[in-house]
């Protein structure tokens, strides 16, 4: 290929759409006041925050005055999650979470423990969907908070959300739900799924890195993790990002607009690439759930070998993808969410994410197809793991 490089991290970044880059390169001209300010800049700027603000929640099926915005996707979980059990541990001090959330959930959850909260993780099947029944087993008289992510960001398996909300709002718990794989690329309803609280984040759906945020049904209250001036009510103090909060809206209303036509596009390539991957290539396996998953999202795992040897042997054909083994990142363990289904560690090791995304095209999709196979086949001649003969 050479020429031009072949993106298939989409999962771990989002090139930002031309179009939001003119979008913030406008506002950052256009909007010099705070939005806190009573003079005329500072109106002008307010009125645009709050144009960006209706964007975000129109793509979740939110109210305006319900969109708190953070520095991104980790702050919301936090905010959600910490803010929400603190704020309600008079009622409990118990908290609900799937043993395969991202680490913005479960670091804050570890934090919680230290605070005196007893915190539940649930197990989930080898698709990693978790039970929505299992969840009401394991509701105590002391749970205050459920949080479960809409979908894996990992493996791509989206999760019985509305079932489980149905269940939250029967028990009178407050539901947070990590949205950021999820959000821009299937329609979310947060009043049709009975969401207290739901996280988003600007760059998975292209548009400006350091922005995001909490969706926070209204009549529900939380402690604010940063204190200062007041801006977001009170919950996220900070004079606002102006232009990266416009470029955020912006990449709302597109994401929103383009998200059926997108999805079916992405949803086909998923598709070619499992099945042909399946096929080319013996002892290779999908993780994450067959049907129920994200439209851009494509996780195998190869026997015998292991994800960083593959995605450095990708990067030299150009070809940019990831693993969710322990070689792609900074700990000496495998992937938790492999893990959580079931994996054994030299199962979990050896797997390769791509992750479509707005640009990804078809031809790409075949040169992969080309790539890949003798990538692994030469790997497995190397690996002192292979079965011989």
């Amino acid at each position: 290929m050479g020429e031009k490089r072949i993106y298939m991290d989409y999962g771990a970044s989002c090139p930002v759409d031309q179009r939001i880059v003119e979008a913030v390169s406008k506002a950052t001209k256009e909007f010099v006041g705070n939005p806190s300010s009573l003079h005329t800049a500072g109106r002008n700027a307010k009125k645009a925050l709050e144009d960006a603000r209706g964007k975000v929640a129109a793509l979740i099926g939110a109210n305006p005055d319900e969109i708190i915005f953070t520095s991104g996707g980790t702050e919301a979980n936090n905010l959600g999650v910490k803010g929400a059990a603190l704020r309600y541990r008079k009622k409990g001090n118990h908290v609900l979470t799937t043993e395969i959330e991202h680490m913005s959930v479960i670091n804050p959850c570890k934090a919680l423990v230290k605070q005196g909260f007893e915190v539940t993780y649930m197990p989930v099947d080898k698709y990693g969907m978790v039970d929505p029944e299992g969840i009401r087993k394991a509701i105590t008289d002391k749970t205050v908070l459920i949080s479960v992510h809409y979908a894996n960001g990992e493996i791509g398996t989206v999760e019985p959300v509305g079932e489980i909300g149905a269940i939250a709002r029967e028990k009178d718990i407050l539901f947070h739900v990590d949205a950021v794989a999820a959000a821009g690329k299937m329609p979310i309803d947060v009043k049709k799924d009975s969401i207290d609280l739901m996280s988003i984040s600007s760059n998975d759906i292209y548009g400006p890195h350091g922005v995001g945020a909490l969706y926070l049904r209204k009549g529900i209250k939380v402690e604010p993790v940063l204190e200062g001036g007041g801006q977001e009510k009170g919950l996220r103090s900070g004079s606002e990002n102006l232009p990266s909060i416009i470029g955020f809206g912006e990449a709302a209303r597109i994401a929103k607009e383009e998200m059926s036509s997108e999805g079916e596009r992405l949803g086909g390539m998923r598709d070619t690439l499992i099945k042909n991957i399946l096929a080319a290539i013996p002892n290779s396996y999908l993780n994450g759930h067959p049907t129920e998953r994200l439209p851009n999202n494509v996780n195998v795992r190869f026997s015998y070998i292991e994800g960083e040897s593959i995605i450095l042997n990708l990067d030299m054909v150009d070809i940019a993808a990831s693993t969710g083994s322990a070689c792609s990142s900074k700990t000496l363990e495998p992937s938790h969410v492999l893990m959580g289904t079931g994996l054994a560690h030299e199962e979990a090791h050896g797997s390769l994410q791509l992750t479509l995304g707005r640009w990804s095209k078809d031809e790409e999709v075949d040169y992969v197809l080309e790539q890949l196979p003798p990538i692994i086949q030469r790997l497995r001649d190397m690996s002192p793991l292979t079965p011989k003969g």
